[in-house]
């Protein structure tokens, strides 16, 4: 009886969310400040996105900022390249492939992204919680502060904690609105002052009040709850994906150093420094980010106790299982091979974007007009977009037979990123057709040098021998 005592109080069903306490109340998470390999190597990266973040939007090139996000004017800048609403569908496709490679890398990797270049623990993780350690300490000083009165001590460090974090918030909104209307325009803002700009000012407090609120109070909830991305995991995810994982075979049973056969020491160094809250032990969790704070804090505690590393380690369901570690398999190959091609087809759909789009059609319900004696005319309306930094002028030459073609008002020159609209006449003598409807083709030129070729159709008389 006493043994299926033993065994019941060891038994552990999680039936609630980390964050979630007994009574159903917010669980605040004090997370300890993770060290170790992994941690230096995503601290690199998180610096590298974080530098890139801060510094693009001051980078120009020729003129223009070298990346801009303008949904209001319709205007996107990706590496120094303008792309207009002409444009759309290479950014349609873009945005298809970014998803499809997210989709196809959590197959394959898990959720490796929110770890490691995720926004949400790129400022949380590397930011805001370097702050909290910077003014508040490690998380026992943290959870020990919180539990205290509200004494002098308290209430500077609490108040210095959240002006340096709504301080550090609004210049982030700032800088990511300057990838929407460029830096120039969000300085131009600032030096006027809010009264001239009052709806912009307004809506900036909105948007860094929100950013605020998400890391000084929401914080890991947004991992938990309100990330799309982490509900896809469950469904994404099979025995086969990467994972941060227990190796249980290893691990259990678990208990106090060299009283169990299991290496697991049970010092829940990997529960206190998970962001999230949670015992990888207990298996895959929709909680876990895969972060690698737990892997680091395994095995420095196997690095003391003189047992081998990897514990807790990149690694499959399968692969705990069976033994067999490898990343590489049949179907991370099929995967690679189709997010590779897919990147390749759309980098060559913008290498092939041509500098701007024309487009010709005879007017709407028109026929045709004599034009003299001896020729037929036939009016075209033509919309020329131009993509490029230059405005161009755009010349039209008829390819595919004798006659000439009249502009009808000025010449068409096309500023940039404008859409230049025209009319022109289409002249051809009657010698030269030998049926009433027939394909001309028209040569686009700009600068003296072909550019396009179009194809029209072209109507005549249908008795041709009449005077």
């Amino acid at each position: 009886m006493e043994e299926k005592k033993t065994k019941k109080d060891q038994t552990y069903f999680r039936d609630k969310m980390s964050t979630v306490d007994n009574e159903g109340k917010r669980n605040w998470i004090y997370a300890k400040k993770p060290k170790g390999k992994l941690f230096n190597q995503r601290k690199i990266v998180a610096v590298i996105l974080l530098a890139f973040l801060y510094l693009v939007p001051f980078i120009k090139y020729k003129g223009d900022p070298i990346f801009l996000f303008n949904i209001l004017e319709r205007k996107f800048i990706i590496f120094g390249v303008i792309f207009w609403p002409q444009d759309f569908h290479l950014i349609l496709l873009t945005f298809i492939t970014a998803l499809v490679f997210i989709a196809l890398f959590t197959v394959i990797f898990g959720r490796l992204f929110c770890g490691w270049v995720c926004p949400q623990t790129i400022f949380m993780e590397f930011v805001y919680r370097r702050i909290e350690y910077l003014i508040e300490g490690d998380a026992a000083a943290q959870r020990k502060l919180a539990d205290a009165p509200w004494n002098f001590n308290k209430i500077w460090r609490k108040t210095l904690k959240h002006i340096i974090f709504y301080s550090f918030t609004l210049v982030t909104a700032f800088t990511f609105l300057s990838y929407v209307l460029s830096m120039d325009v969000i300085l131009q803002y600032i030096s006027e002052g809010p009264v001239v700009h009052f709806n912009g000012f307004i809506g900036m407090l909105i948007f860094s009040g929100i950013f605020y609120f998400i890391f000084a109070f929401f914080r890991e909830q947004v991992c938990i709850i309100a990330c799309p991305y982490g509900r896809l995991q469950g469904v994404l995810t099979d025995k086969k994906t990467i994972l941060v994982g227990y190796d249980y075979k290893r691990g259990e049973p678990r208990g106090p150093l060299n009283k169990v056969e299991g290496d697991c020491i049970n010092c829940s160094a990997c529960v206190t420094v998970c962001p999230t809250g949670i015992d990888i032990r207990n298996g895959t969790q929709l909680e876990c980010i895969n972060c690698t704070a737990c892997i680091d804090a395994c095995d420095s505690v196997m690095k003391r106790v003189k047992k081998p590393k990897g514990l807790i380690r990149y690694d499959s369901e399968d692969g705990i299982r069976t033994g067999h570690h490898s990343i590489f398999n049949a179907r991370s190959i099929a995967y690679s091979t189709v997010l590779t091609l897919l990147i390749f087809f759309v980098t060559g759909l913008f290498m092939t974007r041509g500098d701007f789009e024309a487009t010709i059609l005879r007017a709407r319900g028109s026929l045709f007009q004599k034009y003299g004696n001896d020729s037929i005319s036939n009016i075209y309306n033509f919309n020329v977009v131009n993509k490029i930094r230059l405005p161009i002028e755009v010349e039209f030459k008829l390819e595919s037979h004798s006659g000439k073609i009249k502009m009808l008002g000025d010449k068409a020159v096309v500023q940039k990123g404008e859409v230049g609209k025209g009319t022109f006449l289409v002249v051809i003598p009657k010698s030269e057709m030998k049926q009433s409807k027939f394909n001309i083709d028209i040569g686009i030129y700009t600068n003296g040098e072909k550019v396009e070729d179009y194809k029209s159709a072209f109507i005549g008389p249908s008795d041709l021998n009449t005077p």
